[in-house]
């Protein structure tokens, strides 16, 4: 396995290959929230000029699997340095004010990342207009993941935003699909299957849209009398938009019931043996015998992938959830 850690310093107009001299390196991607993060760490046996800011491309085998920039460096008294550099997602983490009617998600994503100087790669069309979003003094970032909340509420596709080796995308999670297969039949080390209905679950879901007629909100509610008697009340609350109509808003309400109307299933797992180019947000094919739901082999949606490379070896720890649509 081959590796390559290009670090260009732009200060100096330089550019050094840190691989040789890095023991481990560490890339975690989040599906909600957070940029994708690579760490590494070095013994610093002479003054070498790695600076904040300084562009990083990590490639395994020639694929690239990481671009982003130094925002982080730190030294202890034995002369190892570690560094934490960020992609793309990480500038979205400003504040800013927006407003905007009737645009799809990926145009909204499209004047955020222009007004950031940001770099656009693959934006696929959800098909949804959102009538207005208004956000003041807000991260970026908050900005977008409402608006992939938005989306999915009202269509019930899940859109991932990932930063793709330097270029922001917009990607259906079922376009997302990896080949790998986990479980029975590929090593794993451990894993920790669990279902709740502490985290996110709930058996009614009340809309609220404002009325300026009344001065009161319209109410709505959707619910689900056999989980309720079973679980208990567990309700979500929700404003919407005050410009969609009764037949949106009983849309929406049936696919939010659709998506969390449900017991929540995950599975965490180490060892596996690593696939470079994957990321949270993608689907990956779980095969467990001892797990009921998986032991027929079921797709999964990746919510956090670390990817570890040392000593030759690349392994990946994996957080993914079963989702009902």
């Amino acid at each position: 396995m081959n590796y390559k850690l290009l670090i260009y310093n732009t200060d100096s107009n330089t550019m050094y290959d840190y691989a040789p001299i890095t023991e481990k390196v560490t890339y975690t991607t989040n599906r909600n929230g957070s940029a994708g993060k690579l760490t590494f760490s070095f013994m610093q046996e002479k003054a070498i000029n790695l600076t904040e800011g300084a562009k990083v491309q990590f490639y395994v085998d020639g694929i690239g699997v990481f671009l982003g920039f130094v925002f982080v460096t730190e030294q202890d008294r034995w002369g190892i340095v570690s560094v934490t550099a960020y992609d793309q997602l990480r500038y979205l983490k400003s504040n800013a004010s927006y407003s905007f009617e009737r645009k799809k998600l990926g145009e909204i994503i499209q004047q955020v990342a222009t007004d950031m100087q940001l770099q656009i790669g693959l934006l696929e069309d959800t098909g949804y207009v959102i009538p207005t979003l208004t956000k003041v003094s807000t991260e970026c970032l908050d900005i977008i993941e409402y608006g992939l909340q938005l989306t999915q509420y009202n269509t019930g596709r899940t859109f991932v935003f990932f930063d793709d080796f330097g270029k922001l995308c917009l990607i259906e999670a079922m376009n997302l699909k990896s080949s790998i297969l986990i479980g029975n039949g590929s090593i794993i080390t451990d894993y920790s299957y669990k279902s709740d209905i502490d985290s996110d679950t709930f058996n009614q879901v009340k809309l609220v849209r404002d009325n300026k007629d009344t001065g009161q909100g319209d109410t709505y509610n959707f619910s689900d009398s056999t989980t309720i008697k079973k679980w208990g009340l567990l309700q979500k609350y929700v404003k919407v938009d005050e410009n969609l109509n009764e037949a949106q808003i009983n849309q929406q309400g049936n696919i939010m019931m659709a998506y969390y109307d449900r017991v929540l299933k995950t599975i965490s797992v180490d060892g596996v043996g690593g696939i470079p180019g994957l990321k949270a947000g993608a689907m990956a094919k779980f095969k467990i015998k001892d797990v009921p739901e998986l032991s027929e082999g079921l797709f999964l949606l990746l919510d956090k992938v670390k990817h570890t490379f040392s000593n030759e070896e690349h392994t990946m720890s994996l957080d993914a959830q079963i989702i009902n649509i």
